[in-house]
């Protein structure tokens, strides 16, 4: 079953409509969206559980949530 906007705002919070349309138009379900997020956001690497690697459609999806490496500044170290 394809995501709705509930299920997107379930999973990531509040995010932008356009963010939202994308994550939709993948045809992705709830299930694989989770699934993106843990890869994305996951405390411990899936990998390392001997997880296989994301689908076409998961990859998609982190595609879209990761965040882009410019949007991430340097580390800060703080005394």
């Amino acid at each position: 079953m394809t995501m709705t906007r509930e299920d997107v705002v379930s999973v990531l919070g509040r995010v932008d409509d356009e963010m939202i349309a994308e994550l939709i138009l993948t045809e992705a379900s709830l299930t694989e969206l989770k699934e993106a997020w843990a890869w994305v956001f996951g405390d411990d690497a899936l990998m390392g559980e001997g997880r296989p690697l994301p689908g076409s459609r998961v990859a998609a999806l982190i595609d879209l949530i990761a965040p882009d490496e410019d949007d991430v500044g340097p580390a800060q170290d703080t005394p």
